[in-house]
């Protein structure tokens, strides 16, 4: 294990150190924003102009590492992400703040994929699961060590987001240097919604909740703590526990999937959302206490509904067809990410801050009375059909690059465990 990690520990630290200035421009924004004292739409556009960005580098990436191949790509998205931190402090409006988040978004999807595809192939069916769950954990610590920077200098100024600039130059360096050779194209999307829900409406669905659920949180979490009077290090905190709530309960959740109808467990997580939400909205902030332990259990659904989905829809699919499904599951989950900024901020406009969690509970609702509606019309999938859940990243950013590292990419994944069940139940021979 630890051999393993070590081949890919310069991937590794670009990927700390691009999710670091990730995380810290992705809190930083919102909280400027807020102090500029423009209106909640306004900071909704500009992590629309985010989503839509990172959607579309999904897709078109892979055609530009075809032409021109994996490391001047990566160099040329990089320097795009920095220039964009930089624009922020040149030109401080909403409107080029729009474009300049789109910069962003662009180029951290498309150095995102580079780096998974470096990553998968260092990896072996052997050493998958492992490395893949390393993978998940520095992503998750890189995006909270840079919502932790905030704290430590003024939003207000400029000097965050050079910080922005230099952590992301530095997240060029291990990987550039690397001698390792250039991996494989891209994995090119392919994905058809219409046969996707024809297979698996519930999944389809629940992932397009699922991305109005995380985008609203993720774009406007920020703009909510700050209204509040959250501080900075508090808004970090309220994030972090969140996150960290759904990276400890993804496991659970998913073993008991594992053991019963997914859709089912759907509308549990899907109250449990709601339950998160009311108790956020009659208690507010003004309890330290309640308030984060209410967005440690809002955080216990919050972004491993997603890997729910994930799992629902390969019940219903081929071994072999993992990357497909979940490739079409995560642009149908971009798509949401674009509208669900749009309509909280509205929302958050007109009636207050607290909207945020009652648009958020409303989707909880949907989701769950959705799964309730598809178990009336049609049964679970034979046993010998379902697949694993394995846990995801605990926040919103995905591609689909991410899905050939998961080990249920492999088509033979989990059959040497079978064959190993098989064996122990079998009856033992006399010699």
């Amino acid at each position: 294990m630890i051999q393993s990690v070590r081949s890919v520990a310069s991937l590794l630290l670009s990927t700390f150190f691009l999710l670091t200035a990730m995380g810290l421009s992705g809190y930083l924004i919102p909280v400027r924003a807020v102090a500029e004292g423009w209106s909640t739409f306004a900071i909704s556009l500009i992590a629309t102009g985010y989503a839509i960005a990172f959607t579309v580098s999904c897709i078109i990436t892979p055609r530009l590492v075809l032409k021109v191949g994996h490391v001047r790509v990566f160099g040329a998205l990089t320097t795009i992400m920095a220039m964009s931190y930089l624009l922020h402090t040149l030109v401080v409006h909403p409107t080029v703040w729009v474009l300049t988040r789109a910069m962003a978004g662009f180029s951290i999807a498309g150095a995102y994929m580079i780096i998974e595809s470096w990553l998968n192939e260092k990896v072996s069916n052997e050493n998958r699961g492992a490395l893949f769950s390393v993978y998940m954990m520095v992503s998750m610590s890189a995006v909270m060590v840079g919502q932790y920077i905030v704290p430590f200098g003024d939003p207000s100024g400029p000097t965050l987001f050079m910080l922005c600039t230099l952590i992301c130059s530095m997240a060029v360096m291990p990987t550039l240097l690397s001698s390792a050779q250039s991996p494989q194209p891209l994995t090119q999307v392919k994905f058809d919604v219409p046969a996707l829900y024809r297979r698996s409406p519930a999944a389809v669905i629940g992932t397009l909740l699922a991305g109005l659920i995380a985008s609203a949180w993720g774009g406007l979490g920020p703009v909510y703590a700050t209204k509040l009077g959250l501080s900075t290090a508090e808004g970090a905190t309220m994030l972090a526990i969140a996150m960290v709530g759904g990276a400890i309960f993804q496991y659970p959740l998913g073993r008991i999937s594992d053991r019963m109808d997914r859709r089912r467990v759907m509308i549990f997580a899907g109250l449990i959302g709601i339950l998160a939400c009311a108790i956020t909205v009659t208690f507010g902030v003004d309890n330290r206490i309640i308030f984060f332990a209410g967005m440690l259990f809002l955080g216990t659904v919050l972004l491993p509904i997603y890997s729910l989905n994930v799992a629902h829809a390969n019940d219903h699919a081929e071994p072999d067809e993992f990357v497909e499904v979940s490739s079409g599951l995560m642009i149908t989950y971009g798509v949401a990410t674009m509208i669900g900024p749009l309509i909280t901020g509205a929302a958050m406009d007109w009636f207050g801050p607290h909207a945020l969690f009652v648009v958020i509970a409303i989707c909880f609702a949907a989701y769950s009375g959705h799964a309730a509606w598809r178990i009336s019309r049609r049964e679970q999938p034979p046993e010998e059909m379902r697949s694993d859940f394995l846990p995801m990243a605990a926040m919103p950013d995905l591609t689909p690059q991410s899905a050939e590292l998961d080990p249920r990419s492999d088509p033979t994944y989990g059959e040497a465990s079978e064959t190993e069940d098989a064996d122990a139940d079998a009856p033992e021979t006399q010699a």
